[in-house]
């Protein structure tokens, strides 16, 4: 039997990362070793989708993977972006030696992936994109049937109505997306918070909050833990 590879996974709280999972445990050859996840200092939150850290937190838990934070700041740039996960991946190798892959939801933005490849390899890291290239219309609904649950707490407004926020990542979303609106939502419609699949050991329970309009463009809606005290 061959040595799988290790592997991190970018986890963003959303239902790519979370399919990425579900994916990368599926095949023989690899071995999802822990979990990385960008933070916006200021906000306390996960960077782009704004989900809570303590629901980032229980998330990591229902996978059973240790979890990696990467702090930026809100107004972040790339240089500030790229010495944050390079202070990460450093901290990830300390703990796992032979760990050099990371992988990420990526689906078909050729320029994200290129970014990636380009920028983990100047400090010695390899990318991994399982789902690239995949279909998102047939993605979305092989998601959604093989049980992952997620809402939509992250909608730009000059895609995508406001009233979106919230909404379960559902067929009936599906049907209801404007043509032009990607299913995945990967050229940045929406972002979604991930509360059960295959890749949790149990669900979670989440309550949803108030929406807010942030920089007037991006609606987020805010969820918490059902017994967060």
């Amino acid at each position: 039997m061959t040595e799988r590879l290790p592997v991190l996974l970018a986890w963003s709280g959303g239902k790519d990362a979370a399919w990425t999972l579900h994916t990368l445990r599926r095949r023989d050859d690899v071995q999802v070793v822990g979990l990385l996840t960008t933070i916006t200092r200021e906000y306390d939150r996960v960077s782009m989708q704004g989900i809570r850290r303590t629901v980032l937190h229980a998330q990591a838990q229902a996978t059973g993977l240790p979890l990696i934070e990467a702090t930026i700041p809100a107004n972040c740039i790339n240089d500030d972006y790229e010495r944050a996960m390079a202070a990460a991946l450093a901290d990830a190798a300390r703990r796992w030696p032979t760990l050099r892959t990371v992988a990420f939801g990526d689906l078909f933005l050729d320029d994200i992936r290129a970014y990636r490849v380009r920028n983990l390899a100047k400090i010695g890291w390899d990318v991994m994109t399982p789902l690239f290239g995949a279909d998102t219309g047939v993605l979305a609904r092989e998601m959604i049937a093989g049980g992952l649950r997620a809402r939509l707490c992250c909608v730009d407004t000059q895609q995508l109505d406001i009233a979106f926020g919230g909404r379960a990542f559902d067929e009936t979303l599906l049907r209801d997306l404007p043509a032009e609106v990607d299913p995945c939502g990967e050229n940045g419609e929406f972002h979604t918070c991930v509360s059960a699949g295959p890749m949790f050991d149990a669900p979670l329970a989440l309550l949803q909050g108030d929406t807010g309009l942030r920089d007037g463009r991006f609606a987020f809606t805010d969820f918490e833990l059902a017994d967060a005290s």
